[in-house]
């Protein structure tokens, strides 16, 4: 694979105008209505998580509907979705086992993407989601942090082998003190954030994924998939309900 330093020249050339990009509503097929599907005895379908080749799915692993959203945790159109779209999709739609989100990682923004994916990614099943949704809440806070972070730190940065670089960004942004505040210890959040084979997963999931391969699965965040077609244009609440409408939930 590249080097973390071309992946993030790579990734950076998309620039923040992908994130959110849209050019359009969804796909026009519509499917007839599916069924609801009850979980077992005593289950809650949004209670159903479980990790994947690229992420963290929730709901009915069965689901008729397979919702997929490759995402950045410090993206404005992701944070809007999540903050206006999280509570009627799982309430809605997962819940009824029609329907199964996935999230996975997708670092438009580069290596400022970095410490939170890790740190998102390393809690394990039953926190990612609510972490996913805190995280979206209140990244405007980590992006400011780092922005204004003292030109020593910066500097530090800069220099940093790339596991330290991604603790010093952490610590910088105040996501190990905000894992933390939800039960992540310090120690912990310090082994994720240096976690050499999960920060190589990342930049790969990233560049196969992006347009650099030719592909062109993902050219924005959110991108999002319906039964592995590209949702085209999907970026709001609205917009996502439709499609999973059309699609028969």
């Amino acid at each position: 694979m590249k080097s973390l330093l071309a992946f993030a020249t790579g990734v950076l050339a998309l620039g923040l105008a992908a994130c959110g990009s849209s050019d359009g509503v969804g796909n026009t097929t519509a499917h007839a209505p599916v069924a609801a599907v009850a979980p077992p005895a005593g289950q809650d379908w949004t209670q159903t998580v479980a990790k994947t080749a690229e992420g963290f799915v929730m709901g009915n692993p069965n689901a008729p509907i397979k919702l997929v959203e490759y995402g950045s945790r410090l993206c404005p159109t992701c944070g809007a979705l999540a903050n206006e779209g999280f509570q009627p999709l799982t309430d809605r739609y997962v819940r009824t086992g029609k329907v199964s989100f996935e999230f996975r990682e997708f670092l438009v923004h580069g290596p400022m993407d970095m410490p939170p994916a890790l740190l998102g990614t390393c809690v394990g099943t039953d926190p990612f989601f609510p972490l996913l949704e805190d995280m979206f809440h209140h990244q405007e806070e980590f992006i400011q942090a780092l922005q204004h972070a003292p030109d020593a730190v910066q500097q530090q940065i800069q220099a940093a082998a790339p596991a330290d670089r991604f603790r010093i960004m952490g610590q910088a942004m105040g996501l190990v003190e905000f894992v933390k505040q939800r039960g992540v210890p310090e120690a912990r959040a310090a082994q994720c954030l240096g976690n050499q084979p999960e920060i190589d997963r990342l930049a790969k999931q990233t560049q196969d994924n992006g347009p650099s391969p030719g592909n062109g699965t993902v050219t924005g965040t959110p991108t999002l998939l319906i039964n592995g077609r590209v949702a085209e244009g999907v970026i709001s609440w609205g917009q996502l309900q439709a499609a999973l409408r059309q699609a028969g939930a």
